[in-house]
């Protein structure tokens, strides 16, 4: 078996790990609505999704992150928080509990929700990547597979 370059051992065994991210409120997790990609930057499509909730449940931080913004936003208040590698998530409408510049942990509350933005309260999540929208439901998978067992040598019988 050929050994890997120093270079890369050294490179795979400091990289940090890949962020884990979790679901913004608390079970169940009805979507009410998917996410749609916009075919371009200002093109129709819905930019994240929603969550069906009651009103007042506590809006949870999905990764751990820093508050960009918690406030209002015309008529609705939405808090949005940096994560590494240019992702940014968004979660609306919720009365904010952090304040911008704050750090937070995933699963943290960062807000509750309120009613308003479905006929009846839903959390509209988004996210993400530079100015790429993301499905947010894509950050809960597991990843891929980096790495794989070799299959067990064949037996001469």
């Amino acid at each position: 078996m050929p050994l890997l370059p120093t270079a890369l051992l050294l490179t795979t065994l400091l990289a940090p790990p890949p962020e884990r991210f979790a679901w913004p409120l608390p079970p169940p997790h009805a979507v009410v609505r998917a996410f749609e990609a916009p075919a371009s930057p200002f093109g129709p499509g819905h930019r994240g999704v929603d969550l069906s909730a009651p009103a007042g449940t506590p809006v949870l931080a999905s990764g751990d992150a820093t508050v960009v913004f918690a406030g209002a936003v015309a008529a609705r208040t939405l808090v949005s928080l940096q994560h590494r590698a240019g992702l940014r998530t968004t979660y609306e409408p919720i009365a904010p509990t952090v304040t911008a510049g704050r750090p937070v942990r995933r699963g943290e509350v960062i807000g509750h929700l309120q009613p308003g933005h479905c006929p009846s309260a839903c959390l509209h999540w988004g996210a993400r990547r530079d100015t790429a929208y993301l499905d947010p439901l894509r950050l809960l998978s597991a990843g891929r597979v980096r790495l794989l067992p070799l299959p067990a040598p064949a037996r001469g019988g």
